[in-house]
């Protein structure tokens, strides 16, 4: 069992996202930060959608009653166990009565704290992450309280000792750039190619719905409304007051706003941790060339995440 001390602002448990349910109105939900959260998996033996913490902003304290493996990855952050410094991107020992502290996030927003062996927690439509909005999944469809009991799958899991290699630890940045593409309302914009010419400031109004983009006013055709139609994780609306608004994991399945671009896949990962004040400047990129970078990348992390096709 592991109590949770302090749950930070807002701790839940994630796992895989859900898919194929989005015609039912339910959104994918999963971790913010899919990579970083499978980077901590893999230094406790697990496969890359196990059942971990995320964290936001603010870190969690978590006591342990049992011998179990732990690792922390996400978000630039100081992480005590029981007083003593311990490294992030490590396999970390954890013994009864040890408290690991995982601090306030000082470059990023979110950490992930995987177990070995996964935490057991509610299981809804074929996922235990939680969808905050609808209050289901992970632990009682809600964010992490003083008190609750986290129970492990397996606490006899016994991983081995690893280490992140150095060219697989995603930095964290203040200063972020994300290839995107054209969408079905680009053409509606009177100006789309200044999409890809400025930087966006990251707005206070973030979170797993979505984040805000504060930069130069755009314009539609339409006045910034349209009937509703399908959007997805990184799809890039603008509103009737002309400022754009990045969907994430958590936002709803369709939309009334113009949807005038779209991130790529490969880069879905970065909206987890940008963090307000942050620019965020995006890259042009065509289907096509979105598909073979996508390989690419594929191709790249391979020889460390061995699914990450299912990851990114």
């Amino acid at each position: 069992m592991v109590l949770v001390r302090k749950p930070g602002l807002q701790s839940t448990i994630q796992s895989r996202p859900r898919t194929g349910k989005r015609h039912l109105g339910v959104p994918a939900s999963g971790p913010a930060d899919p990579l970083s959260m499978a980077l901590a998996n893999r230094l406790v033996g697990n496969t890359s959608f196990v059942s971990a913490l995320e964290t936001t902003l603010t870190g969690v304290t978590l006591m342990f009653d049992c011998d179990s493996r732990i690792a922390i990855t996400g978000a630039i952050a100081k992480c005590t166990l029981n007083g003593d410094p311990v490294e992030q991107h490590s396999t970390i020992v954890v013994r009864p009565d040890d408290v690991l502290a995982v601090g306030s996030a000082e470059k990023g927003v979110r950490s992930y704290v995987a177990f070995a062996g996964g935490l057991d927690a509610d299981e809804v439509l074929g996922s235990t992450s939680t969808y905050l909005p609808a209050e289901f999944g992970g632990y009682a469809g809600r964010a992490l309280e003083a008190g609750d009991e986290l129970q492990l799958c397996d606490a006899a899991v016994d991983a081995p000792l690893l280490v992140t290699p150095a060219e697989y630890r995603t930095p964290m940045l203040g200063a972020w750039t994300v290839r995107a593409g054209r969408s079905c309302e680009t053409d509606s914009m009177r100006d789309p190619q200044r999409l890809f010419e400025q930087k966006f400031t990251v707005s206070n109004r973030s979170d797993r719905m979505g984040i805000k983009l504060d930069g130069e006013a755009f314009t539609t055709d339409s006045d910034g409304q349209m009937p509703s139609a399908a959007v997805f994780p990184g799809t890039i609306q603008c509103p009737h007051d002309g400022s754009l608004f990045v969907l994430s994991v958590d936002s709803g399945t369709t939309g009334g706003y113009p949807r005038v671009a779209k991130i790529t896949r490969m880069d879905l990962h970065v909206l987890g941790q940008l963090r307000p004040g942050n620019t965020l400047t995006l890259i042009e990129r065509n289907d096509a060339v979105a598909v073979v970078e996508l390989r690419e990348q594929h191709a790249y992390w391979q020889a460390w995440l061995p699914d990450i096709e299912r990851v990114i």
